[in-house]
């Protein structure tokens, strides 16, 4: 299997991709919920950092100089992203965090870790984006830190739905920020793998879920998704 399709079974082994009937933040009803809060174990954190350490090499093998992981989620990919990189390809890349409340004591600031400079490249590592908020707060962040370039950002899915207009979230942050965003997977890629092969002897995605979600797309599907 390829790195993605071996994350999709990895998600769904995890618990943290499900299907049946959820209500998201929005309001939405969806036929899938994807809650990465559910990996708890030193073997999932290490392996979910092969998955983003895999997508990292194969969109920008080169050019990035620090990861950077939102509060709270972001921070334990980013670890884990920057421990596969260098297990894995030899690439030993600097991360760094942000505090939510600027500590006053000590070595002061919101930065943990590796101190950003001016002229880093600097890559988002995060888990699913819905309205894109980490990752607009993460831009406002780094105004206020260094000028460095926000070169990409990385998730675990695209859910491939309207954020604020036509296009996705996802889309909306390349359109505003000119910042490349990279999933390991997206929901149709999910679909296409999952429809009527099963996982450790169940079938997740049957004729009729794969309609739900289809129906679920194309009520709520960004248009250029």
């Amino acid at each position: 299997m390829t790195y993605k399709e071996e994350f999709i079974t990895f998600m769904v082994r995890s618990g943290v991709l499900t299907f049946g009937d959820f209500t998201t933040k929005s309001g939405r009803k969806t036929p899938y919920f994807v809650n990465t809060g559910n990996y708890k174990t030193g073997a999932q954190a290490s392996r979910l950092g092969d998955y983003y350490a895999a997508c990292v090499q194969e969109h920008m093998p080169g050019g990035i100089t620090a990861l950077f992981g939102p509060a709270y989620k972001g921070i334990p990919l980013a670890v884990t992203t920057a421990a596969a990189l260098y297990r894995n390809y030899g690439r030993d890349l600097p991360y760094c965090f942000n505090r939510k409340e600027a500590k006053d004591h000590g070595e002061g600031g919101s930065m943990v870790g590796y101190q950003p400079g001016q002229g880093d490249n600097i890559a988002i590592i995060e888990d699913v984006v819905t309205a894109g908020t980490a990752v607009r707060e993460t831009i406002a962040l780094f105004r206020e830190v260094a000028e460095v370039n926000l070169c990409a950002l990385f998730v675990s899915v695209d859910r491939m739905e309207r954020g604020t207009r036509d296009c996705s979230t996802l889309d909306e942050l390349r359109q505003d920020y000119g910042i490349a965003v990279y999933p390991i997977v997206t929901i149709r890629e999910i679909t296409a793998f999952l429809h009527n092969r099963p996982v450790d002897g169940r079938v997740y995605i049957d004729d009729e879920m794969k309609s739900r979600i289809e129906d679920y797309l194309r009520q709520y599907g960004a248009a250029h998704g």
